[in-house]
């Protein structure tokens, strides 16, 4: 038996002025609860009150009572639902068992009016059913911004590559670097063992040499802030050309996009809201259309009428047997309208009831028709705010670069007022140094130019050096975590998958838990020559809105076989009312277990199961017991005795 969040404990429930119960205490103990009893004895209504206590809103007040309540207590907390009556209507308050109990209404909670137990006999969209609980639009959205993400890793990885191309350029260039400025270095060398060499010979002009010297130092050095500078500057008009380029392709981009991306929205957000308001009035009124059908089919098949026509028909103050006077003049074509007391033909009737089955088929396709204008709604509504975003990104990168631009131009416009100084200094210096020139100093000061060409060549060189090394630290970085990027985008890719093929998966897994528990149930109840029901997913393309789509849809199969074996498809109008009930029940415990109800809601309910003889009823509760912590089933006694003695019985509520 799988676990609750609360363990295997024991449920006390006390009860007050719910359905038909004035107050009550009951204990829920793990595994099977039968409660049993005649009709009328509260059993439905405790059942309500179990529904009330996990968060549902299926549950009624006493009639004449204006508020009632419901406090579970499970393991170590205390869960309290209040109930006031509101005009028509009764207003829920307080904190359930479960925050959402939309789903385990649909699959767990099975009373005799529960949608997934009576969608087989209606011939309901099953589909729709088993995916009411997916959020489609939030898994379209996930796989959006997933999308995203992988683009964004796409973009780096392809950055790595491109970067990684160049590599061995790069390394082929720090070689030669590194080669140049040996050869460069061994040639200063050389100069400043000449230019010792020539020192010596001048000894007695050292005073004036110590001068020159000086200033052909200081000259070397403006020089080589006058280089600086010149190359600063090419690397910011460098800049500014990227820059303008980069702007000239955003500008190009933006004119590709819509002026206003968005527009008034007003209008679009208007038309949703109304969508969705006639979404929720359509399913108010399918619900209505059901319950009203479901009402007259089984007065119908119950016969109730008979009773109240032959009430109708008793003489007055008449005080002979009943029975007799049920049997006595019936009219079987006419029966008395249990709405208005009039006499009316049974056909006219069931031509009602036909009318209003018409009419909620063709309330349903009005929905199908308005979920579908809904979703290209959302849409475009999407799409618009997408190109919006990518927009206003845009425009924001283009004022970006061109501060950027603007900026550098300063810069520049800076570094050529530096320049024309420097170039002044040094033509100030070189005269300096032409008039401390003499034919002594002619040799020396030629090698003292050359030294200082060399050390400015090889300044120059090892900054390329470092520039170059420092490219290439970076890419060999980028490259060293491309195995991470691809770990990450494997990731996104599994998971991109996984949320894509999510409604699939689900609706596979629903058609799969259907077949499997179909097949096994029916080899335990064996059912006289009922071969198998199964469900088959199938592609069909329909009409949704304005376009056509391919939609996938569950399509039951019945086969039955005849006296000499031959098998034969059949349809679900032919299936005993039984047979009926057990597809129904099945087809919900489908989507309790595909929506894993076993791991998270502690209760399965099941009520109004008369119409399985109690043999059946035993094996199929023992079948559902296998997968509920708490298997809470409501028979009547001759139904009862059939089932296990160990199992929990409560006969008074």
């Amino acid at each position: 038996m799988p676990e609750s969040k609360q363990g295997s404990s024991v449920a006390h429930f006390d009860v007050t002025n719910i359905g038909g119960i004035d107050e009550t205490t009951v204990d829920i103990p793990p595994g099977v609860t039968v409660l049993t009893g005649k009709n009328a004895t509260n059993r439905t209504s405790f059942l309500q009150s179990i529904m009330a206590a996990m968060g549902s809103t299926q549950a009624t007040l006493k009639g004449d009572a204006d508020g009632g309540s419901v406090a579970l207590t499970y393991g170590d907390e205390v869960y309290e639902r209040t109930l006031t009556r509101a005009g028509d209507a009764v207003q829920f308050d307080g904190d359930g068992y479960l925050d959402d109990p939309e789903v385990a209404d649909l699959f767990a909670f099975l009373l005799e009016t529960n949608e997934a137990r009576r969608s087989v006999a209606r011939g309901d969209d099953l589909r729709e059913i088993i995916m009411r609980p997916v959020d489609i639009d939030a898994i379209r959205s996930e796989v959006e911004q997933l999308e995203a993400e992988k683009g964004d890793i796409n973009d780096e990885l392809a950055t790595v590559e491109s970067r990684q191309r160049d590599l061995p350029d790069l390394e082929q260039r720090r070689t030669e670097l590194r080669e140049q400025i040996e050869e460069k270095r061994e040639e200063l060398a050389e100069r400043e063992e000449e230019i010792d060499n020539s020192s010596r010979d001048i000894e007695e002009s050292r005073q004036e040499q110590d001068v020159l010297e000086e200033k052909l130092d200081e000259l070397r050095s403006t020089r080589s802030d006058l280089e600086s500078v010149r190359r600063d500057i090419e690397a910011q008009e460098e800049s500014i050309s990227s820059l303008k380029r980069e702007r000239s392709d955003l500008e190009d981009e933006l004119d590709e996009l819509p002026e206003t991306p968005m527009g008034d929205q007003q209008h679009l957000e208007d038309e949703i809201a109304s969508l969705r308001d006639q979404r929720q009035r359509l399913n108010s009124e399918i619900s209505d259309l059901q319950s009203l059908i479901q009402y007259n089919e089984e007065r119908l098949e119950e016969e109730d009428y008979d009773v109240i026509q032959s009430l109708e028909d008793a003489p007055e103050g008449s005080d002979g047997d009943v029975t007799e006077q049920l049997l006595e003049g019936e009219d079987e074509e006419s029966v008395v309208c249990w709405t208005c007391g009039s006499t009316v033909d049974r056909e006219q009737i069931e031509d009602t009831v036909d009318r209003l089955q018409d009419l909620r088929r063709q309330k349903v396709e009005d929905l199908n028709d308005i979920k579908s204008e809904l979703d290209d709604l959302k849409t475009d509504q999407r799409e618009a705010e997408k190109k919006q975003r990518r927009r206003e990104n845009v425009e924001r990168k283009i004022r970006e670069t061109e501060t950027e631009i603007e900026r550098r131009e300063e810069q520049i416009t800076s570094l050529k007022e530096r320049r024309e100084e420097l170039t002044d200094d040094v033509e100030s210096l070189e005269d300096e140094v032409d008039n401390l020139e003499s034919e002594d100093f002619d040799e020396i000061l030629s090698l003292h130019r050359e030294a200082n060409q060399l050390e400015f060549e090889i300044d120059s060189l090892e900054s390329d050096l470092d520039d170059v090394s420092a490219e290439i630290e970076e890419i060999e970085e980028l490259v060293n975590r491309a195995d991470d990027l691809r770990e990450e985008r494997d990731a996104l890719v599994d998971e991109l998958t996984d949320k894509r093929t999510k409604i699939d998966q689900i609706e596979a897994n629903a058609v799969d838990e259907f077949n499997e528990h179909m097949d096994a149930i029916l080899g335990i109840l064996e059912y006289e020559n009922l071969e198998r029901i199964w469900i088959e997913r199938v592609e069909q393309t329909v009409r949704e809105g304005r376009q056509k789509v391919d939609r996938t849809v569950f399509e039951l199969h019945i086969v039955r076989t005849t006296e000499n074996g031959a098998a034969y498809e059949d349809t679900i109008e032919h299936l005993s009312e039984s047979e009926r009930e057990v597809t129904g029940l099945i087809f919900a415990l489908a989507g309790y277990l595909v929506h894993d109800l076993h791991e998270s809601v502690p209760f399965m309910l099941l009520d109004s199961l008369e119409a399985i003889d109690s043999a059946r009823i035993a094996e199929l509760v023992e079948y559902f017991a296998d997968y509920a912590e708490h298997l809470v089933v409501a028979l009547l006694p001759e139904d009862a005795q059939a089932l296990d003695n160990d199992f929990n019985r409560i006969t008074s509520i």
